[in-house]
């Protein structure tokens, strides 16, 4: 297998992209070389089969959907609140609308994982990491809440971000922002 590890991330995310428009039985590691504009047999070279290509593509969207750095400890500068907490979840939803391709193809990987197994195992590590990392986080620095109230967000948004990126026109008559108001405030009542 090539080791460029440039050419292997744009491969990467040509896949994301492939996936993301054409679906999970639109990925192929043809279409992959066609997307990244690069000779057939390229993608090949850097992925032993399309398993794995779904595997690497599992890393990649969670690379490309991790917070910037620098925003978050900007943002992080606000004492831990609920108003914190909204606007960690808004920043949340603007990051999945600045890569919308990343979470449809998070979506597709969940879809392929119903019919591939061995996905589903590698899929049920990374998220259960994640949603770990997550809830281990939010109490680390003092949001308010305990590991039950953040389940309760995380599936709540889970379902927001869905919807938006499935039928944005759906909760448009909310407005998303308000939605993430009235999660936090039934979720996370003042004391």
């Amino acid at each position: 297998m090539r080791q460029n590890p440039v050419r292997r991330t744009a491969l990467l995310d040509a896949a994301i992209e492939v996936l993301a428009r054409d679906g999970s039985r639109g990925l192929t590691l043809r279409s992959v070389d066609k997307e990244a504009g690069v000779p057939t047999g390229t993608t090949t070279n850097y992925f032993a089969n399309r398993a794995e290509l779904l595997r690497q593509i599992m890393a990649r969207t969670h690379e490309r959907l991790t917070p910037d750095p620098v925003q978050m400890a900007e943002t992080m500068k606000a004492a831990p609140s609920r108003e914190l907490t909204a606007t960690l979840l808004r920043q949340l939803v603007e990051r999945m609308r600045g890569d919308r391709s990343s979470h449809l193809a998070m979506l597709e990987l969940r879809l392929e994982a119903t019919r591939r197994p061995e996905l589903q195992e590698d899929l049920t590590t990374t998220f259960a990491d994640m949603l770990k990392s997550n809830i281990d986080w939010h109490l680390e620095v003092g949001l308010p809440g305990d590991r039950a109230t953040v389940l309760q967000l995380y599936l709540a948004m889970l379902g927001v971000i869905v919807d938006d990126l499935t039928v944005p026109g759906l909760l448009q008559p909310y407005g998303i922002d308000k939605i993430v108001d009235d999660l936090v405030d039934r979720s996370l009542p003042e004391s």
